[in-house]
């Protein structure tokens, strides 16, 4: 099971254009090795990689998180202005981000409708309309 896994982690880093050192192994593993998608923090991310027995520091999770942002293998979404996750579906598709717990998850895409945006400002293009939808439980 863990060859598999180990591939996927492989396949995913070439996809990128990036090189399977240790430390990205370990993260890429952790992030598609079971071929689920994945949302997370860098905290929460740092915190599986101790739960493997694993050695890498928060700092190496923050930069490799956005190494692979960067190479177009995951998308960063900003909540709240500071708090950031990290998506392993890089498709379009909404979030619903759980205020009282804290986390974010997909929201389903065909049920989102966008009928019109405003007008671009002169000399702008647009690059990406990001839609998280904030819940609370009752």
């Amino acid at each position: 099971m863990k060859d598999m896994a180990d591939n996927t982690a492989t396949n995913w880093l070439t996809k990128g254009g990036l090189r399977p050192t240790r430390q990205r192994m370990l993260l890429a593993d952790l992030l598609v090795g079971d071929g689920k998608n994945r949302h997370v923090t860098a905290e929460s991310l740092f915190a599986s990689v101790q739960e493997t027995g694993q050695s890498v520091s928060l700092a190496t999770v923050y930069n490799t998180l956005k190494a692979f942002c960067d190479a177009g293998l995951m998308q960063e979404i900003t909540v709240d202005g500071s708090k950031s996750y990290f998506d392993t579906n890089i498709g379009d598709h909404p979030h619903f981000y759980w205020e009282d717990e804290g986390h974010l998850t997909d929201a389903p895409a065909e049920q989102l409708k966008i009928t019109s945006l405003p007008d671009i400002p002169e000399g702008a293009e647009l690059s990406k309309v990001d839609v998280v939808i904030r819940l609370r439980r009752r």
